[in-house]
């Protein structure tokens, strides 16, 4: 690739508008059919880029949910640490700000929540990594913020925290895939109760 600009972009500026066409097109057909149902043709016919293109951005198919899950969480941590930083400085409150966040965040957009909970782990153990890391960034945001003095909890407090984001993980699945899915309402419910009654004991 030379650096030469073409039509008043330059090298670099061409590969991240591909990139972000390629991120674009993944968001909508990774969730719809799914990863292992898109193509890399598909998803260039969808960028309207070549696939001698879609190389020079990513690797392939892999790299691509990797990069687009990364996006969705960074999204969702940035939202959920302002809302408990903003949230009343009480437990509940906390608590009840940021679950109310991030659930209402993922879910505002079904694309969203199927893919950061669904077809993030159809694409294999390969992004075992990056699931790994969203999993501790958000468990940062549970210590700092939602749990009290460290005599609060008598059990592991960080196997504890990791159990809850796997719970909120479940409701956002059976939201994902149930054919009449649980009212957002409700989820976010569950969530709070299940987080109170674990941090407040």
């Amino acid at each position: 690739m030379n650096g030469r600009p073409y039509r008043g972009m330059s090298a670099e500026e061409r590969l991240a508008e591909r990139r972000e066409r390629l991120i674009c097109a993944a968001y909508i057909l990774y969730s719809d059919p799914g990863f292992p149902e898109t193509t890399i043709e598909r998803l260039c016919a969808t960028a309207r880029i070549s696939n001698r293109a879609f190389y020079e951005c990513f690797s392939g198919r892999t790299e691509l949910m990797q990069a687009l899950h990364e996006r969705c969480v960074q999204e969702a941590v940035s939202a959920v640490a302002k809302a408990v930083e903003e949230a009343p400085d009480t437990l509940l409150g906390r608590v009840e700000a940021g679950i109310t966040e991030y659930i209402n965040f993922v879910t505002e957009d079904r694309r969203r929540a199927r893919i950061m909970h669904l077809e993030v782990r159809r694409a294999g153990d390969c992004l075992t990594t990056s699931r790994q890391q969203a999993v501790r960034a958000f468990a940062r945001i549970v210590a700092a913020g939602a749990l009290g003095p460290p005599d609060t909890v008598g059990v592991n407090r960080h196997l504890l925290t990791l159990g809850m984001i796997g719970a909120v993980h479940e409701l956002l699945i059976e939201w994902v895939l149930a054919e009449d899915p649980p009212p957002v309402s409700d989820l976010v419910g569950t969530a709070v109760h299940i987080f109170h009654r674990s941090f407040a004991t």
